[in-house]
């Protein structure tokens, strides 16, 4: 008897240690990038790199799962760290940390840091590698502050609610709060996004963002048409457009992103061919600050998980800020920016 009651209870255990078994997810990618940034102020030259890196690009390293809590009810989580493969930053980064719940009635509630609802609706974004700097905290190159336009950040101490289906409508609400102070300001923040996507292959997106990703306000818009449901070409066309209402700013930042890609039949493996183009105005909320960036590129699936990049773009930037060091005195200019790199890598997804 007790060995059958051994036996019942390590098969329970055993049931219970499967079902609580988490996913190992990661992705690995490195690049061999030529850059050459330069940033010239009132005719001085005051920044000028020529040179090949090899450039670690979002890789990373999670934990997720899920595990029933109840019959409608299941607990979620998430474990996100970003690395650096080629070792210049030899530290760990949170990126999405969350314990949540799931219920069929009442939704999805993930509590930690998460991506921000604006997040929600960006399926236009096309770029890699060195160029998906839409997307990410961190610019790469080391001219400016800014070379694009306001964008989704992980926000700290806060909660994201995706709404549950009603009679299938295609229709996904999220909405967020984040309860720490993210941009110098006493207010908490908050951000509502709305995402329609019947399956036709358009999908139409808008998103409302307060004090979380700025210290200000962000409506952004998006749709995407997947042309390939509706006539012979492989062809997925994007377009993103947003204004940011920064407080105490000059002027409202308005950012457009353009994108293509195209699907390539004659290789034996899938491919795609992409462009993307990214015009800001007023960067920061400073007037006559703007930018403007084209990027084209390439990819090549060898397996499903292995996946070869060739890309190559240029951003030219006026009226931005840099900051440098002299005599142990720091000092901050305005002037013109202008960053080109042209990059291949793999990437490995596990």
């Amino acid at each position: 008897m007790k060995k059958l009651l051994l036996a019942t209870a390590v098969a329970a255990l055993s049931v219970s240690a499967a079902n609580a078994a988490p996913t190992v997810y990661g992705k690995a990618f490195l690049a061999a990038d030529y850059e050459n940034a330069e940033f010239d102020a009132a005719g001085n030259n005051m920044y000028d790199e020529d040179t090949v890196q090899i450039n670690s690009h979002s890789s990373r390293i999670g934990l997720k799962g899920s595990e029933a809590m109840t019959a409608n009810t299941d607990v979620i989580y998430r474990l996100e760290y970003g690395t650096s493969l080629d070792g210049d930053n030899a530290t760990f980064t949170n990126r999405d940390t969350y314990l949540g719940l799931v219920n069929k009635q009442f939704g999805e509630f993930r509590v930690g840091k998460n991506q921000s609802s604006l997040a929600r609706i960006d399926n236009v974004v096309v770029n890699q590698g060195y160029w998906d700097n839409l997307g990410q905290t961190e610019n790469e190159s080391e001219v400016v502050s800014a070379l694009n336009m306001a964008d989704s950040n992980r926000i700290n101490s806060s909660v994201i609610w995706t709404a549950p289906k009603y009679n299938n409508l295609p229709l996904e609400l999220s909405a967020m709060y984040s309860s720490d102070d993210q941009n110098g300001n006493d207010d908490a923040g908050f951000g509502v996004a709305m995402l329609f996507d019947q399956g036709t292959g358009f999908t139409a997106g808008i998103a409302y963002d307060k004090d979380q990703n700025i210290d200000g306000e962000i409506i952004r818009g998006t749709a995407t048409v997947d042309l390939g449901k509706y006539m012979a070409a492989p062809v997925t066309l994007g377009a993103l457009y947003q204004v940011g209402d920064y407080d105490g700013g000059e002027k409202d930042e308005k950012g457009l992103v353009i994108s293509a890609q195209m699907g390539l039949n004659n290789f034996a493996r899938p491919a795609a061919v992409y462009a993307q183009y990214n015009k800001t105005d007023n960067l920061n909320g400073y007037n006559n600050a703007d930018s403007d960036q084209i990027v084209v590129g390439g990819k090549y699936f060898f397996k499903d998980n292995i996946i070869a990049h060739a890309y190559a773009g240029v951003n030219n930037a006026d009226n931005v800020s840099y900051s440098y060091t002299d005599s142990s005195l720091d000092y901050t200019v305005s002037g013109d920016a202008r960053v080109v790199v042209v990059g291949t890598g793999l990437e490995y997804l596990f």
